[in-house]
């Protein structure tokens, strides 16, 4: 034998009747050959009564399960062994009950939402056309399917005469409702007003943690509510609290940009919502740390490698109707185009490529931060740079609001006159402002531009 064990390869030294779970496994996969007669390190040592066997094995995998094998007697070096070839069964398929599919070398039973997304794999199904049983129209949030439908109709995406004064029949057109006239997971996804009741997947995180400590986190925010609010509600966290929009002057306008183009970020959070799995209960999340941004949903790629995701390729929405409906409002276009966009717009603003990697059985697209060289025009001094004594007030401010004289003198364990002389340095450059008059009352709080800058780079 010449090779090894794969998802689609198994060893077995004896035949079992408890290896019909392997049988299982590899035609709810993608096929696969089972050797008797072979030990684990790919050896032929031969088996006993493979006449029989070869009788036997056909009945004993139809009563378990219904599927056709191949059988083949094989010989090495005089020894016989066994070659069964299961094909890919177009159903799922259990044995005893239960559920298997091969993940590499292994079988594994399938619980929860691996068995949700078999199931519906094989009856050609997608998570987001189920209809919801315990849903109705008092569940839709009236607001976000006016405003959908004023953007689709902007973009000429919508059926003529269909408007939001009829949304059972807009949701017909939409295919958002099941046969049976249910609204689909689609539907309270994209337009229900709390689709966290019925769905424990509908929420996004964004946190800030110090350096790259993963386990140090700073600040988070959690956002609930329909896919439309959700992504609103992360661009403008985002803008306001996360990352860094320094101000600029080109004449007497004033100009802020984004440290990550606002189109890459727009993208990003948009693939992570339509191409998420939503059988998973993970949600959706945004890490911001001082080096990096980065972005995690829960679902491998499908029909795509991470190479494709830089170059063009053909859209595999996992969930289309959720897809579709983005498209119609305008939010995307519908070549396969969101990678391409992230990566072009990254690279045109100076910033190093994107990457793309598969983690813990998610994509996670993580952003170089813009070490932000701030000009002579600008309202931040460029030649101040912060000090870690400093630092750690601007940290102590971003968690409690405010600092004063005595507790700067407490956190630091300095002098009232270096605590005075540093919170001075902080309000020259606009990092403070100072309220209240002299004594206990006064305290020192982030200028607004800088409320949500954990970590500031300024002079680099």
């Amino acid at each position: 034998m010449t090779f090894q064990e794969s998802q689609t390869v198994e060893f077995k030294e004896e035949w079992r009747d408890e290896y019909l779970k392997t049988v299982c496994a590899f035609a709810n996969t993608d096929g696969g050959v089972l050797y008797i007669g072979v030990n684990d390190e790919g050896e032929v040592v031969g088996v006993d009564n493979i006449k029989k066997l070869i009788e036997d094995l056909p009945n004993k995998v139809m009563n378990a399960f219904v599927v056709a094998v191949d059988l083949e007697m094989k010989e090495e070096n005089g020894v016989p062994f066994l070659k069964m070839t299961v094909q890919k069964s177009h159903n799922a398929l259990s044995y005893h009950g239960k559920f298997y599919a091969r993940s590499g070398s292994t079988t594994q039973e399938l619980k929860g939402g691996a068995l949700q997304r078999l199931l519906l794999k094989t009856n050609n199904l997608s998570w987001d056309e189920i209809g919801v049983e315990n849903a109705d129209y008092d569940d839709i949030d009236t607001g976000t399917v006016t405003r959908f439908v004023i953007k689709a109709t902007e973009y000429n995406r919508l059926p003529s005469g269909i408007d939001s004064n009829n949304i059972k029949l807009l949701f017909q057109n939409l295919k958002l409702l099941t046969k049976e006239g249910l609204l689909t997971r689609a539907a309270i996804l994209l337009f229900g007003k709390e689709p966290a009741r019925f769905f424990r997947c509908a929420i996004f995180k964004i946190g800030r943690f110090r350096g790259t400590d993963a386990t140090d986190l700073i600040i988070q925010d959690k956002i609930e509510g329909n896919l439309f609010v959700m992504f609103e509600q992360a661009l403008d966290f985002l803008k306001s609290k996360y990352l860094l929009s320094p101000i600029s002057y080109k004449g007497m306008q004033r100009v802020e940009t984004l440290e990550i183009p606002d189109k890459a970020i727009r993208e990003v959070i948009l693939n992570a919502l339509i191409h998420r799995d939503y059988t998973s209960p993970t949600a959706i999340s945004l890490r911001v740390y001082d080096p990096t941004v980065s972005i995690w949903n829960d679902g491998e790629l499908e029909n795509l490698n991470i190479e494709d995701l830089s170059r063009e390729h053909e859209s595999f929405p996992r969930n289309p109707l959720i897809a579709d409906i983005f498209y119609r409002a305008g939010y995307i276009e519908a070549w396969g185009r969101g990678t391409l966009t992230i990566i072009e717009e990254t690279t045109k603003s100076g910033l190093p490529k994107p990457s793309f990697k598969i983690r813990q059985g998610g994509l996670e697209v993580v952003f170089q931060r813009n070490q932000i060289q701030l000009s002579a025009d600008t309202v931040i001094e460029p030649d101040f740079q912060i000090s870690d004594r400093q630092q750690k007030a601007v940290d102590y401010v971003r968690q409690n609001g405010s600092i004063s004289n005595k507790i700067y003198q407490e956190l630091i364990e300095v002098s009232k006159r270096t605590a005075t002389n540093d919170l001075s340095e902080l309000i020259e450059n606009f990092i403070f402002e100072k309220r209240g008059t002299s004594g206990k009352s006064t305290k020192y709080f982030l200028v607004e531009q800088h409320s949500g800058n954990i970590r500031a780079t300024f002079g680099q």
